[in-house]
């Protein structure tokens, strides 16, 4: 089910953190909400779809299929951005996302999200902001992922 969201609930997330309730209300505009029933996929890894999907309500596993076998790599959750790099470049998703419950998500089109460039460009660059701030995240937790694993191999840095 796709309906129409209001400010208020575009305030409360990643992308409304540095705009006014006008500014909510305009990007809102341009965003639609979408639930996903529990255990549905959002987005397969390898498809492509110029959107990003910010978490309201429910969680998303990020997984990825290697060997036969599905790894969990990531939870995301209430606040959360997913599908940052596709709708960035268009290319393929690199994991799948699947409800972990019922999970409602904002979904913005690139190309509503150009439609406010003329007019609103600070707004456009306040969404680029956002998905720069969470991509950064993902490369921190990423990061310190692999110092761990590496830890672990070499068995430095403690016990494990």
């Amino acid at each position: 089910m796709i309906e129409a969201i209001t400010a208020e609930t575009l305030k409360n997330t990643a992308l409304g953190l540095e705009m006014d309730m006008q500014e909510c209300a305009i990007v809102a505009g341009v965003c639609a909400q979408r639930t996903v029933p529990s255990g549905e996929v959002l987005f397969n890894e390898g498809d492509s779809d110029n959107e990003l999907f910010i978490i309201i309500e429910g969680r998303l596993a990020v997984s990825r299929s290697t060997s036969g076998y599905t790894n969990v790599l990531h939870i995301l959750n209430p606040g959360d951005l997913a599908g940052e790099s596709g709708f960035l470049d268009g290319k393929p998703h690199s994991a799948t996302l699947r409800a972990m419950g019922e999970t409602t998500v904002l979904c913005l089109h690139r190309e509503r999200l150009e439609s406010l460039m003329n007019e609103h460009p600070h707004l456009v660059y306040a969404v680029m902001r956002a998905i720069i701030r969470s991509i950064r995240e993902t490369i921190r937790r990423m990061n310190s992922q692999c110092q761990q694993m590496s830890n672990y191999i070499s068995q430095f840095g403690g016990r494990y």
